[in-house]
């Protein structure tokens, strides 16, 4: 017994040595001390049963968004990064093998908190910049607004990047209780600093509406959310349902970690990838921590568990998609097909794998349903509830997914409504999935397959990677997804039938699609003008309600919308399962 003391005292001394290294407080090091897998109850330990509260039946949502985190970059995807909890979650869970994301960090965002597509939200086009007055639309509610209805507490902890140019456009204004993170897309992982532009800086750390600037020590933000994310745990009742969005900061670049997780990666001879796999590391103990959490507290039993990324890796930046082709801001599989699992004790399944279609729209109706919320029909959603496929293994309602269509992204220069049978102008960068097949039209972005042995070399800046040599004039591919994941056999001058069936549902598509919200630069957001923050900038109330005005008529001005929608082949109402 005392020889069993003295190494668990030196386990403590251990972890409190590296949480100096990293950042972590002393307190949080010894709340995890004694946390392990085995040894720790999901009943909740350290909190006191009040027999007058009754449990809730309705789950406790926990949505963990990585940041960038490529396909390939997950230990059970074959990864040399280890990423023991996240295999572990996701081996006793359901693996989500045929799951899509947007290609970059807004579009997912948006479509995760709305239930909608980026046509119909006028976010079709690149990622929210700073200094743009430009944010989630004003005329739809968004997720945590219809958890709160039905007595959730809903709180937001880590990166926002969905515009915050006035007051309305903030978290808290946007359905979360709380929040705590940074409205901005990247950042200093340590001082939370961030230059747009030179010259153009400002501080990115905030708590509710404000600065937070007395919760800054300096330390690492994934470690930090995850002590955030925690302290929310530990301080609700358990008995009442919680809906906690931990978007981290992590994989991002700039390519910041603690040093103590590099160790186990120094035979990476890339340093990118050699940073990038210890951040991962790192972003893989938060996930256990916050797991750990939640059975301490009592929330393990009636939770859920979603992870995802939230677009494809950036190699350049250490990430890996391999075996899929392309990266992040791209079409191509590797830019959109995520790593994604659930994990729950509610699933009927466990240690499975879904194969199903499913996108990160579907979440909205999925959680509002599981949550007991009402889901009206002229919410006009894109997603589907996928509950039945994930946690039973039934066939997923979703039969196809718009990618996106981006009417103002540069142009195929050999494109035209001729190579689109008249149906689609295919200079127009689209992508689309319906059943096995995937179509890209205009530029769908960087084509090339990046394998492992990239990573091999010293030389950061110099590629081995398998060059597409294709025709500059063309600007239609089509491939059969199931059979051919990496995309490599264009079949679009062999399938002249199925490219315009599904040119058809992009012209459809097209018809439901409200106009592109993507506003110049405004001066007025330089963080100088604002105590050197970044921070809403439009303060005069008038001017406020005109903009929000706008943005609620814009689908006014184009009734053609709904009437259009009715004719695209895909499920209106939740819970009603499509025909094939």
């Amino acid at each position: 017994m005392a020889l069993r003391a003295v190494l668990e005292l030196l386990d403590i001394i251990k972890m409190i040595a590296l949480g100096v290294l990293a950042g972590i407080s002393f307190v949080s090091i010894l709340t995890y001390g004694y946390l392990s897998w085995g040894n720790l109850s999901a009943r909740g330990q350290g909190r006191e049963d009040n027999d007058l509260d009754k449990p809730t039946s309705q789950p406790h949502i926990v949505f963990i968004l990585a940041d960038d985190q490529g396909y390939r970059d997950v230990g059970y995807h074959g990864s040399e990064i280890q990423t023991p909890t996240l295999d572990r979650l996701a081996s006793q869970g359901v693996k989500l093998e045929n799951y899509y994301v947007q290609p970059l960090c807004s579009p997912s965002r948006s479509q995760f908190l709305t239930g909608r597509y980026q046509i119909h939200t006028g976010l079709q086009h690149s990622i929210i910049r700073p200094t743009q007055p430009n944010c989630l639309p004003f005329d739809h509610p968004t997720l945590p607004q219809k958890l709160k209805e039905v007595g959730y507490s809903t709180h937001l902890v880590g990166k926002w990047h969905l515009g915050f140019y006035r007051r309305d456009c903030l978290p808290t204004q946007k359905g979360f209780d709380t929040f705590f993170g940074s409205l901005l897309g990247s950042g200093d992982y340590y001082s939370h600093f961030k230059c747009d532009s030179p010259g153009l800086c400002g501080y990115d750390l905030h708590e509710g509406e404000g600065a937070a600037w007395e919760q800054d020590n300096g330390v690492y933000s994934t470690l930090m959310y995850t002590q955030k994310a925690v302290d929310i745990l530990s301080r609700h009742n358990p008995r009442k349902p919680l809906f906690l969005y931990l978007a981290f900061q992590a994989v991002h670049s700039p390519l910041q970690v603690p040093r103590v997780y590099l160790e186990p990666y120094r035979t990476i001879p890339n340093l990118h990838r050699r940073k990038y796999a210890a951040m991962v590391a790192c972003l893989d103990e938060a996930v256990r921590n916050v797991t750990l959490a939640l059975k301490k507290y009592g929330y393990y039993d009636n939770s859920i568990i979603v992870y995802s990324s939230d677009n494809g890796g950036q190699p350049r930046a250490g990430g890996s998609n391999w075996p899929l082709r392309g990266t992040k801001g791209t079409y191509w599989e590797g830019g959109i097909r995520a790593v994604g699992f659930v994990h729950s004790p509610l699933l009927r399944n466990k240690g499975t794998s879904c194969r199903g279609l499913v996108h990160i729209t579907d979440w909205y109706p999925t959680l509002v349903t599981l949550a007991e919320g009402q889901l009206e029909e002229d919410l006009d959603l894109d997603g589907y509830d996928v509950w039945e496929a994930i946690s039973e293994g039934r066939p997923s309602p979703r039969l196809d997914i718009l990618h996106n269509i981006d009417p103002i992204y540069t142009k195929a220069k050999n494109g035209s409504y001729h190579a689109g049978f008249g149906i689609w102008n295919t200079a127009i960068q689209a992508a689309i999935r319906a059943g096995h097949w995937k179509l890209l039209t205009g530029i769908p972005g960087y084509s090339d397959w990046v394998p492992p042995q990239t990573f091999s070399s010293l030389m950061t800046h110099r590629w081995h990677y398998e060059k597409v040599s294709w025709d500059q004039g063309k600007s239609v591919w089509l491939f059969n997804i199931t059979a051919d994941p990496y995309e490599r056999v264009d079949l679009s001058r062999r399938y002249p039938r199925i490219v315009k069936k599904l040119l058809l549902m992009l012209a459809q598509y097209n018809k439901t699609a409200v106009p592109v919200r993507y506003p110049p630069k405004d001066l007025r957001s330089n963080p100088k003008l604002n105590g050197g923050v970044w921070g809403p900038w439009y303060k005069d109330e008038e001017e406020q309600e005109n903009q929000k005005k706008a943005s609620d008529n814009i689908i006014n001005k184009h009734p053609g919308r709904r009437k259009a929608a009715g004719k695209v082949k895909r499920r209106k109402l939740v819970g009603r399962r499509a025909k094939a």
